[in-house]
């Protein structure tokens, strides 16, 4: 049975998200909180931002959820791949890749590690540098030299690019196709891949040169925006509502022990794969903390994702703190509360 947040769990965390704003760590943000047979609970303080007036974040309002595309749209498609047959767990990345020839290092990545973030791979990634190559980006980025010792855990973006180019591959379809296919089965009509137009329901990001606009609508990554938009470790936006809707389906299927789909995937998803810090492991994809009763991941824009598995309870936090700068750090407060409270049972 899962066990419900508390009136005390909603005023701390209405209480610290009014403070973070206060702050100036956000111009605003919405908190989706709630247990996966009930209805979600939404907090919400300050605004979109200055550029939208005072309009006020709501759980329809669109954020940039930067790396929480991995465990969004990337992490769901490679367990259906895989349930499929279409991907080997540890098999090479290069098997599931157009041809390539030459020494490859970086090919011989077997999806568990692309997964774990315990491949090797170089941890730094600037797709711009590839700009003008002849060869296609997938043997360009598997012909880089590996940074670490394969089992290595260190947290890079890399190998979810070449999770997302080898679904593309295998499924002969676009990413985001195949991810839009995902969120109208689980009825998540406000997540999608950017380019978006600019509104006062879509949150704006940083402003990278003085006196020019900010990334709006636009994804805020890098390496995702000379992807046109479209990568398999960031480049999605979501609404508060349908991360609570996903959380919920997610914590349904791991209940269920006959889903032998999304189930048995969200369970293989919290077995330890490499320690990040004492009281925390990496799984596939997701962060165990709490004994691996909490499965959670960030989003550099300011965005986070919490599962207690034990409790059925879930935890959503959408911000554009990048507004202001480093999100992480300004946030902190927010998501160490948030943690705390789901993992309290």
């Amino acid at each position: 049975m899962p066990i419900p947040f508390t009136a005390d769990d909603a005023a701390r965390l209405m209480e610290t998200l009014e403070s973070v704003v206060a702050d100036g760590a956000t111009p605003g943000g919405v908190i989706a909180f709630g247990t996966a047979d009930g209805t979600p609970e939404y907090l919400s303080a300050g605004v979109v931002a200055p550029e939208c007036g005072t309009v006020a974040p709501t759980r329809h309002t669109v954020y940039d959820i930067a790396s929480l595309t991995k465990v969004v749209a990337t992490w769901p498609l490679v367990g259906r791949a895989i349930h499929d047959g279409l991907l080997d767990l540890d098999g090479p990345i290069r098997d599931f890749l157009p041809a390539m020839n030459g020494e490859l290092p970086s090919a011989e990545a077997t999806v568990r590690q692309l997964l774990a973030h315990t491949s090797g791979l170089r941890a730094s990634t600037r797709l711009d540098h590839y700009r003008g190559a002849e060869l296609p980006l997938h043997e360009l980025m598997c012909r880089e030299p590996l940074d670490d010792a394969p089992g290595t855990h260190r947290y890079i973006n890399r190998g979810y690019i070449l999770l997302g180019l080898a679904l593309a591959h295998i499924h002969d379809q676009p990413l985001d196709e195949l991810a839009a296919a995902v969120w109208d089965e689980l009825g998540m009509s406000e997540v999608m891949y950017g380019p978006i137009g600019r509104s006062g329901r879509v949150a704006p990001t940083e402003q990278r040169i003085p006196g020019a606009p900010r990334i709006w609508g636009a994804a805020h990554d890098d390496n995702a925006a000379l992807l046109g938009g479209v990568a398999g470790h960031a480049g999605v936006f979501a609404t508060p509502r349908d991360l609570a809707r996903y959380a919920r389906h997610l914590l349904t299927a791991h209940a269920d022990a006959t889903d032998a789909d999304l189930g048995e995937w969200m369970r293989a998803g919290l077995v330890p794969q490499a320690a990040i810090e004492p009281g925390l492991d990496r799984g596939l994809s997701w962060i165990l903390a709490a004994g691996g009763r909490v499965a959670y991941h960030h989003g550099f824009t300011g965005t986070s994702l919490y599962l207690a598995l034990d409790s059925g309870r879930y935890l959503v936090i959408c911000t554009n703190a990048v507004y202001h700068g480093n999100a992480r750090t300004r946030i902190a407060p927010l998501r160490a509360l948030a943690l705390k409270t789901i993992s309290a049972t």
